[in-house]
């Protein structure tokens, strides 16, 4: 009996002990991730991840932050990863679809700051002008809610369509009240909008998969929307975070740092009008 109460006496010791170094361990931590001056952020190849390479990561390492880019080539990722923690924000999207995804998918995520418009465009697939579709031609859209209401928009600005509110950026094709030229939609991923290109008549692509397909956005584009109508007030890509990271200092360094006059003149010298700085 003398044993049991010893050895249980030295048992609660080690526990304790255990308990204290928990503790220490977590207060570490803490302090750690006060101190965490990394700031990770998700975003699509083009033009996104390339004007957080070139233009914002030397403004945050002089702020003594370092940053590090995580490309994405769809729409979805970017946000589950940010949902999830796996990154402190992302920069791809615009805020309509943003709206979207939380309400499908039941994420929490914010806008915390506009930074740029790329116009969405038409483009030549098989067909090489609008005039020269034929009756049953093929036009590639993308399939998620907010980019085919886009396409759909931008099709009736080019005469194609005609919807039953013409400024309805919840259009669907069940919105269509005239069609003359019988056209036929294939809806997909718009990531994958640019890959069938060429077994498509025209394609409807936003301004990222344009450029990455190698498209001149303000040469090739067969229709192009304006850089100070509708779209560009209601489709500006934003810096997203989750709810609750709105006033980190991350954030507020981000927003700061794409908010700038170097990121401006980024975008204005390298992408000569198919990326539009909004601030």
């Amino acid at each position: 009996m003398r044993f049991t109460k010893t050895a249980a006496a030295a048992i609660a010791a080690i526990t304790l002990a255990a308990f204290g170094l928990a503790g220490c361990g977590n207060a570490s931590t803490a302090t750690s991730s006060e101190d965490d001056k990394t700031i990770t952020i998700a975003a699509s190849p083009t033009p996104h991840a390339e004007i957080l390479n070139k233009a914002v990561k030397p403004i945050v390492e002089k702020d003594g932050y370092k940053l590090e880019v995580k490309e994405f080539t769809d729409y979805v990722q970017p946000n589950t990863a940010t949902e999830d923690g796996e990154v402190d924000a992302n920069y791809f999207q615009h805020k309509p679809y943003l709206d979207n995804f939380n309400k499908e998918k039941g994420t929490h995520l914010v806008s915390v700051e506009t930074v740029h418009f790329e116009p969405f465009g038409l483009y030549p697939g098989k067909t090489k002008s609008l005039d020269a579709l034929a009756d049953g031609a093929t036009v590639a859209v993308p399939n998620d809610a907010t980019n085919e209401a886009r396409a759909l928009l931008l099709l009736q600005d080019a005469g194609l369509i005609e919807l039953k509110n013409p400024e309805d950026i919840n259009s669907t094709p069940k919105d269509i009240t005239s069609n003359p030229k019988n056209l036929q939609f294939k809806e997909l991923e718009a990531a994958v909008v640019p890959t069938v290109i060429k077994d498509v008549d025209i394609a409807a692509l936003n301004g990222n998969y344009a450029i990455q397909a190698g498209f001149d956005v303000t040469k090739d584009a067969l229709e192009l929307e304006k850089a100070d109508g509708l779209a560009a007030k209601t489709y500006a890509n934003i810096l997203v975070v989750k709810e609750g990271n709105e006033n980190t200092a991350k954030t507020k360094e981000l927003k700061k740092a794409l908010n700038s006059d170097a990121v401006r003149d980024y975008i204005n010298d390298n992408y000569k009008g198919a990326v539009v700085p909004v601030f």
